[in-house]
């Protein structure tokens, strides 16, 4: 019999050891833990055995949408795991909808990924601070970027304290917005337009309405789960309080476009590479966004909602998906992340919206400095493929001492143009006040 505070937990985890620990610490800290309902796809080798001696209870075994079904109880919640080796994997949001199949009609909807920890009570806690937006929004949710842990001895001290909300960063090479955090202070949640894939808490008709689309690899995911969320009527709110906590980096640990290589496919260990998945996910992503020629309908049931339209969307964030562009408080000191009202007039609104570049560039020794000349100022300027300046900047003598050990130099390059004057190549040039200029060296951008 279901109850106001079941909640059903979905998770995607490959190759993760950080998986047992995250349900260890979920159980420990849960105040209901007879009331949870985990729903975990797990990409792995397929030795089931460690979730016996974590000291799960197995209970028995189903088949749901054609794949088996491994239940376990721990702690009295119930535990549903689908075993995948992680070679048939295909992609993180392939892995959320595979969890999606065990929903039961839960009272509330809980996503997150395998390398996570969480506070005291945190189920109630959710369930509290959803409520507390309700009267605002008739369908809400929790969603951010979780302050981050590091598993290992000193993990508790490693859990940070602040709160983010989501920004735009950047759009990628296929014009997809790419997301961004900044930490924020406040008493209550924070309306903000973004949602994070690795945390969203929600009623539980969420997995329903906007399930997983499993063509979706993993970029692009955030903005288009965000975009039919919106459209199908939900508004989101960053949390104001740490609830949990993310493992983040894992720069040691296994991806899924490391073990899916070209090697693998020719070997035969996968019928298709990562990027070739990726390919399909961006491009129902462009689909999704208003990108490509396609009708958005096509994706049908992992499109756009009828209750806002997309533009509605775009006005609220403060971004043009089609042109590419940003409202300058987007990018500004401020990064405005949301925008209460739309424009009353969307001709200005366009007119004010800016293309912005960003982009690290990293300057070798041997690009900018020689043994014969002593360079006073390096001269930096990014040109379109028509050779239009788009941005210059110079360094003095001071900031060329900000250099690595390695005698390397690391740029920020950020600036904007009214027009998609797409740049193409950034050219360096030192200056020397006894020898003048030296040599022109070029990088791509």
């Amino acid at each position: 019999m279901d109850t106001p505070a079941t909640i059903f937990i979905s998770i995607a985890s490959y190759r993760d050891p950080e998986l047992i620990p995250t349900l260890q610490d979920m159980l420990r800290h849960a105040a209901h833990p007879e009331n949870l309902h985990i729903a975990i796809c797990w990409q792995d080798d397929e030795n089931r055995s460690l979730f016996e001696q974590s000291g799960m209870t197995p209970e028995s075994s189903r088949i749901v949408a054609g794949h088996e079904v491994f239940a376990f109880r721990c702690r009295q919640a119930r535990v549903d795991v689908i075993s995948v080796h992680y070679y048939a994997s295909q992609g993180a949001c392939w892995a959320r909808s595979m969890a999606e199949t065990l929903y039961e009609q839960e009272a509330w909807f809980l996503q997150i990924d395998s390398h996570c920890r969480f506070i005291p009570n945190w189920d109630n806690e959710m369930i509290a601070m959803l409520r507390q937006v309700e009267h605002k929004s008739e369908r809400s949710i929790l969603s951010s970027y979780p302050p981050s842990y590091c598993p290992g001895e000193d993990e508790e001290a490693s859990k940070k304290r602040y709160v983010s909300r989501l920004i735009f960063r950047e759009f990628n090479p296929q014009g997809i917005p790419m997301l961004g955090s900044i930490p924020f202070t406040a008493s209550e949640p924070m309306r903000g337009s973004y949602l994070a894939g690795g945390f969203i808490f929600t009623h539980g008709d969420f997995v329903n309405i906007v399930p997983n689309d499993p063509q979706i690899f993993f970029a692009g995911e955030e903005i288009a789960m965000a975009v039919r969320a919106f459209t199908h009527g939900y508004d989101i709110y960053h949390p104001h309080r740490p609830l949990l906590w993310h493992f983040y980096q894992r720069k040691a640990y296994s991806k899924v476009w490391s073990d899916h290589s070209n090697d693998a496919k020719a070997q035969g260990a996968v019928d298709k590479a990562w990027w070739e998945r990726d390919n399909v996910s961006k491009k129902r992503v462009r689909t999704l966004l208003g990108l490509e020629v396609e009708d958005a309908a096509s994706l049908a049931p992992y499109t756009t909602g009828n209750t806002r339209p997309l533009r509605a969307f775009e006005y609220q964030a403060g971004i043009c998906l089609q042109n590419g562009t940003v409202l300058s408080e987007v990018m500004g000191a401020e990064k405005t992340n949301f925008f209460s009202t739309p424009p009353d007039d969307e001709a200005q609104w366009l007119a004010r919206q800016y293309v912005w570049y960003k982009k690290a560039l990293k300057l070798e020794a041997a690009d900018w400095r020689s043994d014969e000349q002593e360079v006073d100022n390096l001269h930096l300027g990014v040109y379109t493929p028509q050779n239009v300046l788009l941005y210059k900047r110079t360094l003095d003598a001071q900031a060329l001492q900000a250099k690595s050990p390695d005698d390397s130099l690391t740029l920020s390059l950020e600036f904007k143009t009214a027009n998609a004057a797409h740049p193409t190549v950034v050219r360096i040039c030192p200056w020397s006040a006894s020898s003048g200029w030296g040599v022109v060296t070029e990088k791509p951008w």
